[in-house]
Order: C-alpha cells, then structure tokens, then sequence
C-alpha cells in the first residue's frame, strides 16, 4: 500500500473531489476527510469494518485510518470528498490530532447533521462558482465546518485517561479510539514486547486503573487491545509485500504465527492468507489507480439543489463571471496607432472621484498609451519596444450600461444607489506579449465596498462625526495592495475577478 499525498491546490487548505467512484483502493493519508454522499450508495471498507453509506450520509475518515471506496453494482454515485490539510488547521486548533471524529447517521441529531450538510454544500457551491474573494470564504466556511465536528463529532481521552465526547447532548460510546494518547503508544509500540504496568508506570496510573480506562474507552482488555493494534497494522504488511505469514506474524509483535492467525480471523472473518487474495490488487499503489469519474458542475449544484435545502437558493440568483480577455502585444502596440476608447470622460468632474481614484493615479504618472479599450488601458514611460522595462494596466468593471447610469446621475446619493445595485463580476485576463525578465508587480484593488464606503463617508461629512468612526470610515476606503516578483519569457498573465464596480491598477517594473 502507497501512502495518499494529499495536493492542495489554488493555495486552499481543502481538497474537493466529487465523483461517481467505480473504485477507489485501499489507501490511507494524513489528514482528515469527511465524505458526503449527494447521490446513490457507496460502500467505504474502514479498516476491519465495511459500511454502506447511502444519500444524505456523511462519513468522517480521522488522519492514518485505512480505507477505499466500491460502488454497489452497476448503480450510478455522487460522492463529495472533501480532505483538511491537517497541516494548516492545526495551527488554529492545537488539540485537533489529540481528537477523532465520528458521525453516527443513526444516533446523531437530525439538527447537528443539517448543520453539517449545510456547511458541506456551501463549501462546494463556493468552489464551484468561484466569485470574487472565493477562496478567502471557502477557508472561512471550513473553519465553521472544524467548530462543528468538535461540538457534535469529536471525543477525546482526559488527563486522567477517561473517554470523553465533547460533542453537546451525548452519551459515552464504547468506541476504539486510535487518536488518544494511551493508544498512541501502543501503535508506536506494537513490534515489541509491551505490557500494561510499562504503560501505566508511564501514565502515572496504576495497573488496575489503567486496565479498566482501556476497557471503558474501547470495549477490550489491554491484551485484546494490544492483538488488535497488531493485526490492524499487519494489514500493511500484508497487501503490500510478498513477505511470508510467518515474517508478518513476527514483524507485528506476535510470539508465535498461530496467534497471528487466531486473531486476524477474530477481527477481519478470514484467514490472512484468505484477505490477502481478496484484496491484493485492490490497495492503492504504483500499478492500480482508481477508477471514478468526476462529476459535472451542474450536476453537482443539481444533487445540492435536491438535498440541502436553501444553500442552493442563496447562490441560484449569481451568475458567473464574465470573461474579458486583454490580449496587448507590445511589438505592434509601438508601430500601429489607434483610435482611444477608454472611459476618460467618465472620471471627469467631482462626483466621480471615488470611483476614479485609480485612473487618477494611473494619470499622474504621464506615460503614453499602448492599448486601450471601453474598460482598460496600458500604459508604458518607455520609448520603444526593445527597452521597456516598465507598464502600467488598469482596468474597471463597469460596462456601457452602468457606465451611462453613472455619467446620467446628479448628486453623490443617487451615484451610491446605483453602485449598490451593480453586481456584475467579470474576470479579466491580461496577457502581454513581447516581455522578458524579471519583473516586479504591484496591484492596486479598489473593492466595490471601497467605493461604496468613500460615498457613504462623502455623504457623512455632512454631519457630525466622532474621531474614532472617522477612523473607521477612513480605513473602510482603503484599496488592497499587494506585491509579487515575476519571471516572463514573452508573455505574461496576470489575472484577477472584479465584482460591482471596481478596479486595478497593476504596476510592472522590471528588477
């Protein structure tokens, strides 16, 4: 068996896959992964235990716990599955690998699992549509998702050795916890000679205290505990190598193979030579990937759309973002002329001042104009092409229509109005051709909620306001700023989502 390496990609701490699993092998990794099927049946082989999770189930697998995935029969599935990188929550929550988590789909209340489904499917309808700021709310959602599982999901061990739930309205389950610190110690362990007084001596505890914790928190004695642990971790060994019983048996702590045998077929039905022809092929490695197909956007928000109520309708109104691609080669930007096109006269006159506070910048600079268009314009201080070495990019989200209703309106309250009510979100391109080098970039954002806040703060000054507030309305204006180092060899992309009317300015600045 290969070890999973989690990828998390667009610089998320979360990884989503929703897929129709034809089969997926037996694997395990280190973070935790909670599945949640939208559709069909799926059947999830948990360690020893097999399961046969249905619509609306929701299946939490804690970090290092073996597990794979086998549709039932020929019958179509949609599971979302969705991994934490253990990495970067832990850094927000310092007990999170000192808990494990379970759902019972039986037992648990029909209010903490909505709770949970809800918050699964905004994280999934957040990806998929990918609005302005998207990442930021899917981070902030998973939180909300961890506060869950610790309030209604989570147990624990105690100082003092004893089982806890920490989830609200719950009784004490008999349930083999790997997650704790007596067991931890075991696993680590297990190859060797281990007894209960070496364990107690290290807890503090005696050995008859020790003795009844691990029964009380697992259901076992510690010698049951202990064989399960090593024909658990067996498993391993087991699939993934040619190694004989005999060296299994040995290399997992037993004294003798027939004790091996006794208990392996105790735990898992069968004997270990009997599981090792069922499932050898079956184990995630070099040679056998999993066979699923990922499942289609539409299809996914349709299984949302059927399952969680209301989740769906908060996103149903959004649209997608537009495109706008702005191709500038700079070769024939130098030698052609054109015809300028940029908004220039919308930005003229003082009640456009918050909105043109970017193209006010981009005007101080006095460079002239490579390209242009209704909604951007680049801009360079160099002469010729072959010794560029700095351009300036702005672009707004405003089209004709607003761009009308902006230049029609009066006074600043009727300009507020209308930005309120401008949603648009466009996703602009900007790909230059005809650079090299190293390049730094510097982005300049003004938020809908910017200008927004400058006209409320504009309109305020009417009236009386407390320094403090003003403070508060002051920064509330401010855009957002960020700095990067770029390598081009010919073209450069640079990327980004507006959404209302807003803007960027983006400095290039060869290093």
């Amino acid at each position: 068996m290969l070890k999973e390496k989690n990828v998390y990609k667009e610089e998320l701490p979360v990884n989503v896959v929703v897929a129709d699993i034809r089969n997926y092998p037996i694997h395990f990794h280190d973070d935790i992964e909670v599945v949640f099927v939208l559709d069909g049946t799926i059947k999830l082989k948990n360690g020893y235990y097999t399961y046969t999770l249905r619509k609306g189930d929701i299946f939490i697998i804690n970090d290092n716990e073996t597990h794979s995935f086998e549709s039932k029969g020929d019958e179509e599935n949609m599971v979302m599955m969705l991994q934490l990188d253990m990495g970067y929550f832990a850094e927000y929550y310092e007990n999170i690998k000192d808990c494990f988590f379970i759902t019972d789909m039986e037992e648990d209340s029909d209010e903490s699992l909505d709770v949970l489904k809800s918050i699964l499917a905004k994280i999934m309808m957040e990806i998929l549509q990918k609005g302005f700021g998207y990442e930021q709310k899917v981070i902030e959602s998973t939180h909300n998702l961890i506060s869950c599982l610790f309030a209604d999901f989570s147990y624990h061990v105690t100082d003092d050795g004893k089982l806890v739930s920490d989830s609200k309205n719950r009784g004490d389950k008999i349930l083999a916890g790997r997650l704790n610190r007596i067991t931890d110690y075991m696993y680590e362990n297990y190859t060797r000679k281990l007894t209960l007084s070496e364990i107690a001596e290290r807890e503090h505890l005696s050995i008859y205290y020790l003795s009844h914790v691990i029964k009380e928190a697992t259901g076992l004695s510690f010698q049951e505990l202990l064989s399960f642990i090593r024909v658990e971790e067996s498993e391993k060994l087991l699939l993934t190598t040619n190694k004989k019983i005999g060296v299994i048996a040995e290399e997992s702590g037993f004294s003798a193979v027939r004790y091996y045998i006794k208990h392996f077929q105790t735990w898992y039905g069968m004997h270990p030579s009997e599981y090792r022809k069922k499932y050898t092929g079956k184990v995630f490695g070099r040679e056998t990937t999993a066979q699923y197909t990922r499942s289609r956007a539409e299809d996914i928000e349709d299984a949302i759309k059927r399952l969680v109520k209301g989740v769906y309708s908060d996103y149903a109104g959004k649209t997608r973002s537009k495109s706008s691609i702005i191709d500038v080669n700079i070769q024939e930007a130098f030698s052609s002329g054109f015809e300028h096109r940029f908004m220039t006269e919308l930005f003229e006159g003082e009640l456009m001042k918050p909105i043109a506070r970017p193209y006010n910048l981009l005007k101080s600079l006095k460079e002239n104009v490579l390209a242009d268009g209704p909604n951007y314009i680049v801009t360079t201080s160099s002469k010729t092409a072959e010794d560029i070495s700095s351009m300036t990019i702005l672009v707004y989200n405003i089209d004709s229509v607003m761009r009308e209703e902006l230049k029609a309106q009066k006074n600043k309250e009727k300009i507020l109005e209308k930005i309120k009510e401008y949603d648009e979100e466009t996703e602009f391109l900007v790909r230059t051709s005809g650079l090299s080098g190293e390049y730094k970039v510097s982005r300049y954002t003004l938020t809908k909620d910017n200008i927004v806040s400058a006209y409320e703060d504009a309109i305020r000054h009417q009236t009386a306001t407390g320094k403090r507030q003003a403070i508060v309305n002051n920064w509330s204006t401010l855009p957002h700023i960020d700095f990067s180092k770029v390598s081009v060899s010919d073209t450069l992309s640079l990327m980004n989502t507006l959404s209302g009317v807003s803007a960027e300015l983006i400095l290039l600045d060869r290093e």
